[in-house]
């Protein structure tokens, strides 16, 4: 057996360990999909893959949700919701870095410290103060708290990463830009913007994941039904009925999963770029 051949056959061979360990990854995605076709008998009675027939009646109950709202509605709500954050996150962070990486001011070292040591802080150490302001500026059952942590920049992780991002962008940019009659903000505008591309669309496409895939936060502050998100709409689903239609459920689970695949492929260009490069000195 020649050098080709046995590097054909450990390339095969590696292929084949990523394609099964692919496999196993997407099953229960796959596993979800085909549920939306089975019955509560089949679903919970057979260990078959695929159902006995395929029927898409299960989407057109599961969309109709309960109340006389569809999920319609409840993708409205859930794109006013993380849109807005996920921008709004994107700015405050990208002035909050550009402060952090390009100026020197009194107790810059201390407020930085505090911003890293944010960084491992818990969500359920938080969640109470946090809810105490924002009852007190009556913005439950509204938006306004995801809104307003996202405009003073309260997501430190996107600030620090846009931090070690612009750190490697060389200075001698923004001193060009000077003698070229620049001010402050359109060094940031013409000149560090176009350069951090790769990291703003990394953080934004972070952001958007995570709020949308939010529960435990949407639940502490929306309770009215017409305002909820798709993760508590899904809850919903659940608690409406004594006897639950598990196809239904599986049915808008892989509705709501949808636009989450689509952004991820389409951008995934941009976020494995922006993760690479991220800290790379230049």
């Amino acid at each position: 057996m020649n050098k080709k051949t046995k590097k054909n056959i450990h390339e095969a061979i590696v292929y084949a360990r990523f394609i099964i360990l692919g496999f196993i990854m997407i099953y229960p995605l796959i596993w979800m999909f085909f549920a939306s076709f089975k019955t509560n008998d089949e679903i919970f009675g057979s260990l078959a893959l695929l159902p006995k027939s395929f029927r898409i009646q299960p989407f057109i109950d599961g969309w109709k949700s309960v109340g006389g709202m569809t999920y319609g509605r409840f993708f409205l709500n859930t794109f006013k919701l993380v849109i807005p954050t996920t921008l709004f996150t994107i700015i405050s962070s990208t002035l909050v870095a550009y402060g952090f990486t390009r100026f020197d001011f009194k107790g810059k070292k201390f407020l930085f410290g505090i911003l890293i040591s944010t960084l491992m802080l818990p969500n359920a150490v938080i969640i109470i103060p946090r809810y105490t302001i924002f009852r007190s500026l009556n913005f439950i059952d509204t938006y306004n708290p995801f809104y307003m942590a996202a405009l003073f920049a309260c997501y430190p992780f996107f600030t620090y990463m846009l931090i070690q991002f612009m750190r490697g962008l060389p200075v001698e940019l923004d001193e060009s830009a000077y003698m070229d009659g620049c001010g402050t903000f359109k060094v940031l505008y013409r000149i560090l913007l176009p350069l951090l591309k790769p990291a703003l669309f990394s953080a934004a496409l972070f952001q958007f994941l995570w709020t949308y895939n939010d529960y435990f936060n949407s639940l502490i502050y929306i309770n009215t039904v017409k305002k909820f998100t798709i993760s508590l709409a899904l809850r919903l689903s659940i608690d409406a009925e004594s006897v639950i239609q598990w196809n239904e459920v599986m049915a808008m689970a892989c509705v709501a999963v949808l636009p989450v695949i689509i952004i991820f492929f389409v951008a995934q260009k941009y976020f494995v770029e922006g993760i690479s490069t991220t800290g790379l000195k230049g």
